[in-house]
């Protein structure tokens, strides 16, 4: 029997957190540059915990109107 094993990714790069939340890279670097978004740097790399950007993105949640 053979055991496989799924590693969960925890950090994004620019384009696969750019597609993950529905923006253009260019809009993701413009906010890295203006701080309006979590991000970290890995010497030259940018990334962006997921968990992080999920909570990012819900305190960005508009309430519904009735």
């Amino acid at each position: 029997m053979r055991r496989v094993m799924f590693i969960e990714k925890r950090y994004l790069g620019i384009k696969d957190c750019a597609q993950y939340i529905g923006v253009t890279q260019g809009t993701l670097y413009a906010w890295v540059c203006y701080r309006k978004i979590p991000y970290l740097k890995v010497g030259r790399l940018v990334k962006f915990d997921i968990k992080a950007i999920e909570e990012w993105l819900k305190r960005r949640l508009v309430a519904q109107l009735n």
